[in-house]
């Protein structure tokens, strides 16, 4: 018989799913739909439907999400990716509909600026969609469209969003106004980012190859002053045809300056470059068993 602990992720991914749906209706219902702000995919298309029409968004997300979500289930296949894009867009819609019955929300949002929704509901919608990517789901709509697109034409899931999306801003410019339209780009764009940070943590570090004749001489100083992990790799210089070694090491942003002064002062020929990991797991830094 299963233990809880092998369920357990399976679990998780299901309340990361929930939470982010959760933060997805919020952020259309208290910064997204009073603003009138239409930044892209099922949920804008349907946005646009409502302000005609006045049927309820939550549900024209779901019928809107049933011809892709087919399409998705036959061309990407999996039950794994059914199941939780199903509950991912189920959730969404519920709770775009149920927020609204809560006695204390207020149903015409919570302010008139335009830069505040704009801000306000990237963040929170880009928090949402994050926490259902990290569960390994997907939010239906634009994002099945996507991934259908770069699977079988080869198109890179960036232009296809941005193809699938302008047009839907480009339908609420003509709909909102042209200001508005401006502002559901920058949503967009904060919300990319977000998802981003959310997908990867904040626990971005540096990585840095450093090419010397000295290398022995700068891993000790490392070690000692930094107490930071050394690899020495072996290289050849293309040009010149000698073997070279190159020093890899990982460290904090805060630590880079230190490095940079260590490296210059064993060593002011030597050649560096510092690069950017998003997540380093391991001695040092974060346990493998928390990731």
């Amino acid at each position: 018989m299963k233990s809880f602990k092998q369920f357990w992720p399976t679990i998780r991914d299901y309340i990361l799913i929930l939470a982010g749906a959760s933060l997805e209706a919020i952020s259309l219902r208290l910064f997204m739909v009073p603003a009138q702000l239409a930044s892209g995919g099922i949920s804008g298309i349907s946005q646009l439907i409502n302000h005609f029409t006045g049927w309820p968004i939550g549900l024209m997300v779901f019928i809107g999400n049933i011809p892709l979500f087919l399409l998705g289930w036959r061309l990407l296949g999996g039950r794994r990716f059914a199941l939780r894009t199903l509950i991912a867009v189920l959730a969404f819609s519920i709770f775009t509909e149920a927020v609204l019955w809560l006695p204390f929300f207020p149903k015409n949002g919570i302010t008139n600026d335009l830069v505040l929704n704009s801000l306000y509901g990237a963040v929170v919608s880009g928090i949402g969609y994050g926490l259902v990517y990290r569960a390994q789901g997907t939010s239906g709509g634009s994002d099945i469209l996507a991934r259908i697109l770069n699977r079988w034409r080869g198109i890179p899931m960036t232009q296809s969003y941005l193809m699938t999306d302008t047009l839907v801003i480009l339908a609420a410019g003509f709909v909102f106004g042209w200001q508005k339209a401006l502002y559901a780009i920058i949503v967009l764009y904060v919300s990319g980012l977000v998802v981003d940070s959310t997908l990867e943590g904040t626990g971005t570090v540096r990585t840095a190859l450093i090419v010397s004749g000295k290398c022995r001489e700068l891993a000790d100083r490392i070690l000692a002053e930094m107490e930071r992990g050394v690899t020495i790799l072996e290289g050849t210089g293309a040009y010149t045809g000698e073997a070279r070694s190159v020093l890899y090491c990982v460290v904090t942003r805060s630590e880079v300056q230190q490095l940079k002064t260590i490296v210059r002062e064993a060593d002011a020929k030597a050649f560096m470059v510092v690069g950017a990991a998003h997540e380093a797991l391991g001695e040092g830094f974060q346990p493998f068993k928390k990731a």
